[in-house]
């Protein structure tokens, strides 16, 4: 069911179920987010989302809620970039600006709040991880939950609970994919995927031998959890095109009356 809200003083509509940032993300109207990504359930931990919401029928007060998190509802009003959503926004950045110098988006949004250096005392031997919970909760929903947040206050991190190499790991790299800040880093070469500090050998395509974008660990979770036959993870696109292609040709070379197939010559 559809209804009508006001976004920055704009009527707009909006569905039931959604959240303001998925109405407002629709309308064309920006809110700057860290921590959310579609392919998961929001979290809230960034607290950049966070907007200004009121009622006519509060009679004045207004409450500071995050947008992912916050359910849109008929005749609520929203203000996404109030001097008090700002102050909000600017003293989450200067927190991460110290926690995080050296990650690229955080240096970018802090800038467009105003904040150049932060005011809070640096992290020593800082990284780029912001704790925002992304590449857990992607793991737990597209793979094997490998890594978790692990330790409490100034030790907390991503990780394994004891330490080292996640040994459920499929090397899938849906935790980079999604990471923010491009902490979480991998590489590949010679058919062998490095990340988390352990070594992932990729398919390679039983026609050209060439390696493929996934890892023998990551096919064999996906052949179990989808119910496929693992041979689909074989075959590079171009192989899969070809066979298609030989394929059609075969059928429109078919005996119209007999129906017998011929075959097609590569």
């Amino acid at each position: 069911m559809a209804f009508h809200m006001t976004i920055n003083g704009r009527r707009v509509e909006a569905n039931e179920g959604e959240m303001v940032l998925a109405t407002a993300r629709r309308h064309g109207i920006a809110i700057p987010t860290l921590c959310h990504h579609e392919a998961v359930e929001p979290f809230g931990s960034c607290r950049l989302c966070m907007v200004e919401v009121t009622k006519e029928s509060w009679k004045g007060w207004k409450g500071l809620m995050t947008a992912c998190l916050y359910p849109s509802a008929p005749d609520l009003v929203i203000e996404t970039d109030s001097a008090r959503v700002r102050q909000v926004r600017k003293t989450v950045l200067d927190l991460l600006l110290a926690r995080c110098p050296d990650a690229d988006i955080i240096r970018e949004l802090a800038a467009q709040y105003g904040v150049e250096h932060t005011s809070f005392t640096p992290r020593e031997n800082p990284d780029k991880c912001i704790l925002c919970g992304l590449c857990v909760r992607v793991c737990e929903t597209a793979a094997t939950a490998a890594i978790s947040t692990v330790q409490r206050g100034h030790h907390r991190e991503i990780g394994t609970p004891w330490g080292g190499p996640p040994p459920d790991c499929i090397g899938c790299l849906a935790c980079a994919h999604v990471c923010p800040t491009g902490h979480i880093q991998y590489s590949e070469a010679g058919g062998v995927r490095k990340i988390w500090d352990r070594e992932f050998k990729l398919v390679r395509c039983k026609e050209t031998n060439k390696p493929l974008p996934i890892t023998e660990e990551q096919a064999a979770f996906l052949a179990k959890r989808q119910g496929m036959d693992p041979s689909y993870f074989t075959r590079s696109e171009e192989a899969q095109r070809k066979s298609t292609a030989m394929t059609l040709g075969r059928l429109a070379k078919w005996d119209k009356l007999g129906l017998v197939q011929e075959e097609v010559k590569s």
